[in-house]
């Protein structure tokens, strides 16, 4: 009886188990086929904003670290730290959709994206998730290079984690409206150096903006950046500047914004049937 009922319960679960496959193939695929597109030019696409977050770790660090103090027993360069990583996981998660998605259109290999059986929910979900992983791949890379001669407290890893997926998420998405948007590589490029670069160099990255005069700061609380970088520093100190709940909601909003306008303009295909 009991081989017998074993034998029933494989029969029933092994169709489900090749449906479940089946479904999620196309998903995976695309999602392979995007790491592999990033993992092919990693010294671009991983050591280069490492060398990049090298090089403000030693200036900032070296010019700056005797004369600051933002948190208690925090030195300055542990204190950028967090603010690099996020910096370099938002501006490398946006450039991974965007600069996909604008190839594409831009050489015609957008036809067979277009071809294929992929919904526009699965393109989506397939291109944010490669987004994702390449920038933890990037703050895991600048984390690993901090700790081997900075000591940086992970009190709160678990927030780590969610604005790391809520940041990189969000700006995956975003990457994927500008692609949509743009019909040459100088629209991303405008968009990346006017748009993204001064947001989130301006989102405390360097610095706690308790210590900005009021009008800035007050400025500074409309920016979405500074609660993605905020709540993660958060993660490491377990302190901020705002609190880590008022940062989570924004960060939820900001992600699920993009991510809808994102997967709206697909499921229209905006500047994708033209």
């Amino acid at each position: 009886m009991p081989e017998h009922f074993g034998g029933l319960q494989q029969a029933v679960t092994g169709p489900r188990l090749g449906l479940a496959r089946a479904r999620f193939a196309p998903v995976w695929t695309l999602f392979y086929k995007e790491t592999l597109r990033f993992g092919k030019v990693w010294l671009q696409t991983i050591a280069a904003p490492l060398i990049t977050t090298i090089l403000y770790l030693v200036v900032f660090g070296h010019a700056l670290g005797g004369h600051i103090s933002v948190y208690p027993g925090v030195s300055y360069t542990a204190f950028i730290v967090p603010g690099l990583m996020m910096m370099s996981i938002l501006q490398n998660a946006f450039a991974n959709s965007s600069s996909s998605l604008i190839q594409a259109k831009v050489t015609g290999n957008i036809v067979f994206l277009l071809l294929s059986p992929l919904s526009p929910t699965e393109i989506f979900v397939a291109m944010v998730a490669a987004s994702v992983l390449r920038g933890a791949l990037v703050g895991i890379a600048i984390l690993a290079l901090a700790l081997l001669y900075l000591h940086i407290p992970l009190l709160r890893p678990l927030w780590i984690a969610v604005f790391t997926i809520l940041g990189a998420s969000g700006m995956g998405s975003l990457g994927l409206i500008a692609g949509l948007w743009a019909e040459k590589f100088d629209q991303i490029a405008g968009f990346q150096n006017f748009i993204i670069m001064p947001l989130t160099f301006l989102a405390g990255v360097f610095y706690s903006v308790q210590s900005l005069p009021g009008a800035l700061q007050h400025i500074s609380l409309f920016n979405p950046f500074f609660y993605i970088i905020d709540g993660f520093r958060y993660g490491f100190f377990a302190a901020s500047d705002v609190s880590v709940w008022v940062s989570l909601g924004v960060s939820i909003a900001f992600a699920g914004g993009t991510g809808f306008f994102a997967w709206r303009l697909l499921d229209r295909g905006y500047k994708l049937r033209q």
